[in-house]
Parts: structure tokens; C-alpha cells; sequence
């Protein structure tokens, strides 16, 4: 089965980003580009409240046929209003590019049904928000959440507005599943022509130096336009610092090893960074 760019698209205003970025990542990866809607016809449904004491046998029964009706109606609202997204978002894909992306929509909860797709997944590109989650500034969905815990697949979680990536910020710990995450990005396509910048947070140590080092000679020899830093300080200040200071396009982070890096992402700041990003951050796993 040919690996795939999967985008999941919703109703949120992150939609129109998730689809440019996708299909920015379908034609650089050379892969097919697939649409996914997830109905999950119980988020944001009222919480049901038992009646049955105030209610005669009658009354009741009529009334839970009446919440059926109305849960068949919205369920059928849900299907038809996600396959006029899906039918938009493809026309913005094929104005961007793409040729012919599948469009498919799935009964389910997000987290679950989109865990079950990766096997058929190369990329996973996801809104910061979904349309169910809070909407408040700063906030980040527990869907995200849940997904960086959960999936063993890279994800791309994009901001509103696309723009191509010309400088692109590696965050690097040095330990061996970080360093697997370099040699994957020194054979991407994904990245091809743009500035990659290398930045370990932690003291200027001559262990640190190496590490950097080699990162950037990995990405070099690639052919990639390098340049890096090792720099001390709290993760999340560094890497803010650093975008802003080199007009950064899109970050890299693993969800992986044992260092600060890895408690921003899978301990219990994990929403600090990517909360605060006004970026698309790819998280590899």
C-alpha cells in the first residue's frame, strides 16, 4: 500500500491551512493526498439528563423517540455538512497542485479512527484546533494532545494561513532517536532548497559541539543549506527567540527521547511550545 499525506479536515478555521500544507507536503513528498472528515456524531452533543423520575411511562418513552429522531437528523447534518467540506477542500487541493486527492469520511471518535490509519500514512497533517475543541487564544485541543501521545507517524500541525517553508528550524537533543529523526529529514524531499537550521538548548560543551556538528554535517551532506547553535536556556524561550531571530517557517520537535525537549512534548508542559507557536511544528516520532 503506497503511503499517504492524510489531512484531516473539519469545520474550523484552521481548515484552509491543513489543506494548502498538505498539499504542499502531497507534492513535495511525491505522495497521493487523501481528505479524511470525521464524524463523530456524539462530540459536542448535551449531556443527557435522566427525566424519568419526573415523567409518566408515556411521556418518557415519547420523548426518547424524539431525542432519536433529533440524534438521526444531526447525525445526517454532520455526513452532508463534511462532504461539502471534503468537496471544497479538494478543489482548493487541485487548485494547489494535486491531481485527483481521495476524499473519504469515517464514522468514529478523531483520536481512534485517524490511529487506525497509520498504516496507510507517510504524514499526518492536522489544524492546531478542531472545530470541537475550545476556542479561547492559546488554547490547544486534548485531541492534539492525545495524538502526539498515541501515533507513531510524523504530524504536521498547521496554523491558518500557508506559507512555504524557507527556513526551517530543527530542535536537536543529540540522543539517538534524535539523531534517526536528522538522517530521515537529510532524505526527505519535504525540505529540498530550504535553510535548515540546527539548535541544541543546553550548555556550550564540547559533547554538545559534536553533536551539532555532526547534525549539520548529516543535513550538508544531504545538500541542504545548514546553520546551527547550541544555546543555553529554558526550551520553549530559546526556540521562540531563535524563530523570531531567523524569521523561522515551520519547526521541528521529537516526540522522543529523555530530555527537556521531550518533557515539552509528552510531560506536563506539553501544550507550552506548540500552544504558543504561530508556526506549523512537525512532531517525528
Amino acid at each position: 500500500m503506497t503511503e499517504q499525506v492524510i489531512a484531516a479536515i473539519d469545520g474550523s478555521q484552521f481548515a484552509e491551512g491543513v489543506c494548502d500544507y498538505a498539499a504542499w507536503a502531497s507534492l513535495a513528498l511525491e505522495a497521493p493526498l487523501t481528505l479524511v472528515h470525521i464524524v463523530d456524531n456524539h462530540a459536542g452533543a448535551p449531556e443527557a439528563q435522566d427525566l424519568s423520575g419526573s415523567l409518566r411511562f408515556g411521556a418518557r418513552e415519547k420523548l426518547m423517540e424524539e431525542l432519536s429522531a433529533l440524534d438521526e437528523q444531526r447525525a445526517r447534518v454532520n455526513r452532508e455538512q463534511g462532504k461539502l467540506m471534503l468537496e471544497a477542500a479538494s478543489a482548493r487541493a487541485v487548485e494547489g497542485g494535486v491531481s485527483a486527492p481521495t476524499l473519504r469520511q469515517l464514522n468514529g471518535t478523531l483520536v481512534e479512527t485517524l490511529v487506525a490509519l497509520e498504516k496507510e500514512m507517510r504524514l499526518l497533517v492536522v489544524g492546531k484546533r478542531g472545530e470541537t475543541d475550545h476556542q479561547a487564544s492559546g488554547h490547544l485541543g486534548a485531541h492534539l494532545e492525545r495524538m502526539v501521545r498515541e501515533m507513531h507517524r510524523p504530524i504536521l500541525m498547521v496554523p491558518r494561513a500557508f506559507k512555504r517553508p524557507e527556513q526551517v528550524l530543527i530542535a536537536f537533543d543529540g540522543s539517538k532517536t534524535a539523531k534517526k529523526g536528522i538522517e530521515m529529514l537529510a532524505r526527505s524531499p519535504l525540505f529540498v532548497g530550504v535553510t535548515c537550521h540546527v539548535l541544541i538548548v543546553g550548555s556550550y560543551t564540547a559533547e554538545h559541539r559534536s553533536e551539532l556538528a555532526w547534525a549539520l554535517g548529516t543535513l550538508r551532506d544531504a545538500g541542504h543549506h545548514v546553520q546551527g547553535e547550541v544555546r543555553a536556556g529554558e526550551v520553549d524561550d530559546v526556540l521562540q527567540a531563535y524563530e523570531q531571530e531567523n524569521a523561522i517557517d515551520l519547526l521541528v520537535m521529537g516526540a522522543y527521547g529523555h530530555s527537556r525537549i521531550r518533557h515539552l512534548l509528552v510531560g506536563s508542559t506539553t501544550t507550552t511550545m506548540l500552544r504558543n507557536s504561530r508556526i506549523p511544528v512537525l512532531i517525528l516520532r
